[in-house]
């Protein structure tokens, strides 16, 4: 079977323009039209090469022009090299209107540099309030320091111990001698391990006025679980240590600002700034014990800011970060931080003992279940008392049964020097803020009386 291939040119050259009285070498068999789009040539020598050459000029508006017209056109003595060469040229030469289109919105070079470039207008100055903030940045922040938590752990084939980092949280200098302050959890892994003071809990990285950090080994001098707070000490040039100025916890109001000052996942001093949402929250750290006094913050407090230090708008500690309340674990807007009250209780104990000696009653109270069903409804009601404790020396008694195995109440604590217990941790929190030696005034509800019995606060053991 053949097929013919040709063009207008050489229709036009077939007497009487029939179509068979065409010479029988302008048909081209199946495999020849596959290879050359047409043939128009009265030689019969069809592989010669013609000495003509062909030249295609550029029509970018007739994209859609039949490729056979202009070849023939330009080299009726054309071979199938020539024209395999020349369609390959002209799909390069006759692009699409979409890909022409788009190669032209690619750049216009019609337009300078200077054309599109917008005008650049200087910051200026600071608003007052932005001024006063960074000030305040700039002079607390080389009193944070960036704590890694390391666990001692013997290693194969060696006779002695490595130190691998666990975990990392922030800290704040507390005074010229080398002591850092900063949460009990955020080393919690290496006192896990019954680290004991003096051995090597921590790296502690502080910030230098050239923007360098240095690295040091940090000690344990003391640590208090039950208040999430823990002291360190490092081997540092003192004009390197920039203590924290300590304020007072008590006269916070709700709504003013605050600020937070830390190492959150890892991005060492990292300014957040918020206000006081609430007070006298219970904190339940990371250690599983709930404390007491809580201040919270819709500063953004993330993992990594432990430790780290909350500022009022003075620049002053008033306290000491150390929760979130979240269900992602990143920041929601709600934050805690340990008072500074609290931590001027704590820490002058964990540097003098490294222990917290706290004060009590040293009685036996009964724990709310067991007090609502013994129908104590609100105070401490106490259980049992030591003998010859200075509790049983003041009159205090305890809880008994009687000649028919009645239960006898003993005496119910419903305030402490007028401030109200209306439950066991409300009476741990009161006698929390008291130190050893300090004499309160207990009133205390025994049956139907109301009494008043003044007590020496001895050592809670």
């Amino acid at each position: 079977m053949q097929m013919l291939a040709c063009n207008c040119w050489s229709l036009q050259k077939a007497p009487h323009g029939n179509i068979n009285n065409i010479p029988r070498n302008h048909f081209l068999g199946r495999r020849q039209l596959l290879s050359s789009v047409c043939v128009c040539s009265d030689d019969p020598l069809r592989d010669a090469v013609s000495p003509q050459p062909i030249s295609i000029s550029r029509n970018v508006g007739d994209g859609t022009k039949h490729l056979c017209e202009v070849i023939c056109k330009n080299g009726p003595l054309a071979t199938r090299r020539m024209l395999l060469t020349s369609l390959i040229m002209s799909l390069g030469y006759y692009p699409t209107r979409y890909l022409s289109e788009t190669a032209q919105a690619l750049g216009d070079p019609s337009v300078t540099v200077e054309q599109v470039t917008p005008s650049v207008f200087p910051s200026g100055a600071l608003f007052p309030t932005e001024e006063r903030i960074v000030q305040l940045f700039e002079k607390n922040t080389y009193s944070v320091v960036n704590i890694f938590d390391v666990t001692l752990r013997p290693q194969l084939n060696a006779t002695g111990m490595v130190e691998i980092p666990e975990g990392n949280g922030s800290g704040v200098v507390w005074d010229g001698q080398g002591h850092i302050l900063t949460n009990y959890h955020v080393v919690g892994n290496a006192l896990s391990k019954k680290a004991s003071p003096g051995q090597v809990v921590a790296r502690v990285n502080i910030l230098t006025s050239e923007g360098i950090q240095k690295n040091f080994e940090g000690v344990l001098v003391g640590a208090d679980r039950a208040k999430d707070l823990a002291v360190l000490k490092v081997e540092a040039p003192e004009d390197l240590l920039k203590p924290i100025k300590v304020g007072k916890s008590f006269s916070l109001k709700v709504g003013q600002q605050c600020l937070a000052i830390g190492n959150p996942f890892g991005f060492d001093h990292t300014l957040t700034v918020g206000v006081i949402s609430g007070l006298n929250r219970d904190i339940s750290s990371q250690t599983g014990i709930t404390i007491g006094g809580g201040i919270q913050t819709d500063a953004a407090i993330n993992p990594g800011n432990s430790g780290g230090p909350l500022l009022d708008s003075k620049g002053n500690l008033i306290g000491i970060n150390t929760a979130i309340f979240t269900r992602t674990g990143t920041s929601a807007g709600v934050g805690f931080a340990i008072p500074s009250s609290t931590v001027l209780r704590i820490v002058p104990q964990l540097i003098q003992l490294g222990k917290v000696v706290r004060a009590g009653l040293n009685v036996d109270i009964a724990p709310d279940l067991v007090a609502n069903q013994l129908n104590v409804r609100s105070g401490a009601l106490i259980l049992q008392i030591p003998g010859n404790s200075v509790a049983a020396n003041v009159g205090l008694l305890p809880t008994t049964r009687g000649f028919a195995g009645s239960i006898v109440l003993g005496d119910i604590i419903v305030a402490v020097d007028n401030k109200p217990v209306k439950s066991k941790a409300d009476l741990d929190r009161v006698l929390d803020e008291y130190n050893v030696g300090d004499k309160v005034t207990l009133k205390i509800q025994r049956g139907s009386e109301n009494l008043e019995l003044p007590i020496i606060l001895e050592e809670k053991s």
